[in-house]
């Protein structure tokens, strides 16, 4: 089965005059499905979920070690007893505990949730443990709040710090009241830890997720643009490519041209071979485009179904004709590992923008009449509108 590009072989098809040409109806064009766009594995919210579940309890494991420095040494000045263990708990217990929850829960954010509101929970004791001691007790504050806020916005702040007061109240009730807000230089300095690193971890961890999101919307943009099965251009942005040279063409008088190409008797390869071929004969057709164009010039799209189009800047129809060759000779060298003895073939179009004013579809369709013609003289051939060569 051949299926031919048309470049090589010279014969002459009738010239195509544009002011007496018919318009023609453009053949249909297949759309492309999506596959991008396809449902999401069932597991994925679950990871996403375990995933903030690890994030929460690395900074967790920090902030928490960090803060036994902030509470030991006021608990040491207090001469408290008991306090100490329970100090220990949190701080080096707890972290994992609150992960090992979140992990095995069904909501492994939900549970991590509530992790965080026994966090703030814990903070109000402390404070209170603490007898309101002015810097730590304001800092452990502020941490918890920050870390809140990062976690699950402003309103999930708010529910935090109702826990983090009612703990702090009912703390303080059983032991009195007891208030003694003055910071001595020891309890500063044991500190200092905490206000300068924890920071700046929350700084690092917010940096490293807002670059996710920046390469996750870089992608999403990308495959906006490119086709799926063959990676190149979408014919969504290679008419926008298109347009864009066509305005070009129009403000600097430089040559552009287009050259619209599709596969001889596709149908019949699928039909006879199965899609899985004929998409192996697609992506094969991709590669001989990327390798005949200028990288960085030249814009190879899918146009739909098994049409390409081919959008060549500072190119005349004779430089649209080499390009061909250029396409025809990778065709001629493809070999496709489902179905070895296939060979295939293409008819092309080429139009370069007219000195009138034209608009883009004026453009495409005279690449459109080109390659009618190049299939009604037997396909396997190039034709160039306005004087149709065939080569």
């Amino acid at each position: 089965m051949r299926c031919a590009i048309t470049v090589a072989r010279r014969h002459r098809l009738p010239q195509i005059n544009e002011r007496n040409v018919v318009p023609l109806p453009s053949p249909p064009h297949v759309a492309v499905p999506n596959r991008a766009s396809a449902a999401q594995p069932a597991g994925a919210p679950r990871v996403r979920e375990v995933a903030f579940v690890r994030r929460v309890y690395r900074l967790r494991v920090l902030g928490l070690g960090l803060g036994m420095f902030c509470v030991a040494p006021v608990l040491w000045l207090q001469g408290s007893g008991w306090w100490w263990l329970l100090l220990a708990c949190n701080g080096l217990v707890w972290p994992h505990v609150a992960r090992r929850l979140a992990e095995q829960s069904s909501a492994p954010r939900r549970a991590e949730e509530r992790n965080l509101m026994v966090d703030s929970a814990l903070g109000g004791m402390w404070i209170a443990v603490m007898q309101f001691n002015l810097l730590p007790s304001m800092l452990l504050l502020t941490m918890l709040a920050v870390d809140k806020i990062g976690a699950g916005g402003p309103r999930f702040m708010v529910r935090t710090l109702a826990c983090l007061v009612a703990a702090c109240v009912a703390t303080s009730a059983l032991l009195g009241f007891p208030v003694a807000l003055a910071t001595p230089m020891p309890v500063m300095l044991a500190c200092l830890p905490l206000l300068v690193v924890y920071p700046l971890a929350i700084s690092l961890a917010n940096h490293a997720l807002a670059s996710r999101i920046v390469q996750q919307n870089r992608r999403l943009d990308e495959l906006g643009r490119t086709d799926d099965l063959t990676g190149l251009a979408n014919r969504r942005h290679g008419l926008a490519v298109a347009e864009a040279e066509l305005i070009r063409a129009r403000e600097t008088g430089r040559p552009v041209s287009l050259i619209l190409l599709d596969l001889d008797h596709f149908k019949a390869i699928n039909d006879v071979h199965g899609h899985l071929v004929g998409d192996d004969v697609l992506r094969g057709v991709a590669q001989a485009l990327r390798r005949s164009s200028r990288g960085g010039s030249d814009t190879p799209v899918r146009y739909g179904g098994d049409e390409f189009i081919l959008i060549l800047p500072d190119t005349n129809l004779d430089g649209a004709e080499e390009t061909a060759a250029r396409i025809r000779a990778h065709i001629e060298g493809l070999a496709f590992e489902r179905l070895p003895q296939l060979h295939c073939t293409l008819s092309l179009g080429a139009a370069q923008v007219s000195p009138r004013a034209e608009d883009l579809e004026g453009w495409i369709q005279r690449a459109d009449l080109a390659l009618y013609a190049a299939k009604s003289a037997g396909r396997d051939k190039f034709g160039a509108a306005s004087a149709v060569r065939v080569a």
